[in-house]
């Protein structure tokens, strides 16, 4: 459903706002549009960097857990979502609408309608070639995550009881074919159904977060600044840019911010990221 609304920029969809311009004006109140948001837009990128920290120290290329790497990786995930999320997507990239929707083909929709002839004889070909590899990279990115979210967060249950492992990859799959089974019900219902269990899921994470910050403010504050990033680059450069390949699956799932700006509008999914995702994890 997200990929036809990046596809298609002139797609309806079931929940809308009025915050567009022209166009596509889904209609809703503010809070079930946020609700629906924190359920669809929100799920991916709220788990992405539990199992990116994890990946981080995991894998062949290990990390010590010391304070160097422990600190370094942290500030690495907060600034690579700061810059990536909140100011790449939710600052800039989401003032590029083609009438109400977003997506890479509808922004590039948006490029052929307002340039000039002369421009669009110019520019067409390397506007088109840069739309269908943003979409490839799209196909990917749409193949690979839920794969990486969902085995993630299943991969969680042996860290409480090891004898689920075995169960681990016909539990995935299970998830899976049930979310790909209720998809066609539509974005509306998809995002009101998850909507409050992501709510609870991120409260969950908050008031976790906030009990281990009270114990070890430290940590918080060492997280918060970039030089910790930049010392693990000084001092290991290579285990840092290693490191740097999975500290990027913490925005994985950034994209759907504009993709699936045509199903809530752009003021639902900038207020429930900066008031409510953000902080939370």
């Amino acid at each position: 459903d997200r990929l036809y609304m990046s596809i298609s920029p002139a797609g309806t969809a079931e929940l809308a706002t009025g915050d567009q311009p022209s166009g596509h004006q889904p209609q809703g109140s503010l809070a079930k549009l946020m609700v629906g948001a924190v359920g669809i837009v929100f799920g991916d990128i709220g788990t992405s960097p539990i199992y990116a920290f994890r990946e981080t120290f995991a894998g062949h290329h290990t990390l010590r857990p010391d304070a160097l790497h422990v600190y370094g990786v942290l500030s690495l995930i907060f600034w690579s979502m700061l810059i990536i999320v909140a100011l790449k997507y939710v600052t800039i990239i989401m003032r590029a609408d083609n009438k109400g929707e977003g997506g890479s083909l509808a922004l590039l929709a948006l490029i052929n309608r307002t340039a000039t002839d002369g421009e669009k004889k110019k520019w067409t070909m390397g506007i088109v070639m840069l739309g269908v590899f943003a979409t490839a990279l799209f196909y990917g990115d749409s193949m690979i995550t839920p794969a990486i979210s969902v085995l993630s967060a299943v991969e969680g249950l042996t860290t409480v009881q090891a004898g689920f492992e075995p169960y681990v990859v016909p539990t995935a799959i299970g998830i899976l074919v049930g979310l790909f089974a209720i998809q066609s019900r539509g974005t509306a219902k998809v995002g009101l159904m998850f909507g409050p269990i992501m709510l609870v899921y991120f409260v969950t994470l908050a008031v976790l977060g906030a009990m281990h910050i009270v114990e070890h403010p430290d940590v918080f504050v060492q997280m918060l600044n970039p030089l910790n990033a930049f010392r693990f680059y000084i001092a290991e450069p290579l285990p840092a840019f290693i490191a740097m390949g999975s500290v990027v699956l913490a925005v994985t799932g950034a994209e759907a911010l504009y993709a699936d700006m045509g199903h809530f509008g752009r003021k639902p999914i900038r207020l429930s990221w900066l008031a409510f995702v953000l902080p939370a994890p």
